[in-house]
């Protein structure tokens, strides 16, 4: 696996925000899990259509799927080298129709994403990595630039948090020791992508996660030279018992 998939990556992903963005155009049924998160066609209709790329371009990878995984299909990942699926990330937003869901695609090789693609299909958003150095943000007109973090002012730093998914109390303790900073609101992945771009300083997140919700935005950070860790400084790692995350924090790397 190298960088040279990101451009097959960003096309899969482009096919199934299409998909998404038409049951956004209708009037779409919402249906709960067995979790009571929601779910709509186009989760279904996104998932399927990563699920059938994704075995073309790597037959014999694993592939962990959000909506496969809820229904029971989980594939063996003992091997170390996986795909990371979340089809639609931020169903909450989407229902909403507030725009602020995200298409995630990832690699993971020994416990570390390599490989990310996140697809903001209401917004024309994309953002991809594939390692250090490699973080490109694609604008709606179709512009590219390369992407980095910024290293955190000492005053009024950006943070951000989740629209749909939060704890205000453990928040404003983790930014009690910031001077003046600045709160911001998004959803989905978007938080892991500002974060990557240097729109923004950190996303502490509390609360229950799965893998894949942060694998491929975790991938773009790494390649826009941030990390992802939990709140003891160990970086995130993916094939946990259950595919679920501790609390985390994205940020530039403390040496940047």
């Amino acid at each position: 696996m190298s960088a040279e998939m990101l451009p097959m990556l960003e096309t899969l992903a482009r096919q199934a925000g299409a998909a998404i963005l038409e049951v956004y155009g209708s009037d779409f049924a919402v249906a709960r899990k067995d979790d009571d998160s929601p779910v709509t066609e186009a989760d279904a209709r996104a998932e399927a259509i990563i699920l059938a790329g994704l075995a073309a371009l790597s037959p014999g990878v694993p592939v962990v799927a959000e909506e496969r995984a809820a229904a029971g299909h989980i594939p063996d990942v003992s091997g170390g080298t996986f795909w990371l699926v979340d089809p639609l990330d931020g169903t909450k937003e989407f229902v909403k129709r507030n725009g602020e869901f995200t298409v995630n695609i990832a690699l993971i090789e020994g416990g570390r994403p390599v490989l990310g693609v996140v697809l903001a299909p209401a917004l024309g958003l994309l953002w991809s990595g594939a390692g250090p150095g490699t973080a490109t943000a694609e604008a709606a007109d179709g512009q590219r630039r390369t992407i980095a973090v910024r290293r955190p002012p000492a005053s009024g730093a950006r943070v951000l948090t989740s629209r749909s998914h939060r704890d205000p109390a453990a928040l404003a303790a983790w930014m009690a020791p910031l001077t003046a900073p600045e709160l911001a609101f998004a959803g989905s992945s978007l938080k892991f992508c500002r974060v990557a771009e240097g729109a923004a300083d950190f996303y502490p997140r509390f609360g229950p996660t799965c893998e894949w919700d942060t694998a491929a935005g975790h991938a773009v950070v790494l390649a826009a030279g941030g990390e992802v860790v939990s709140f003891d400084g160990t970086p995130l790692a993916y094939g946990k018992p259950r595919f679920l995350n501790p609390d985390f924090l994205v940020r530039a790397r403390a040496q940047a």
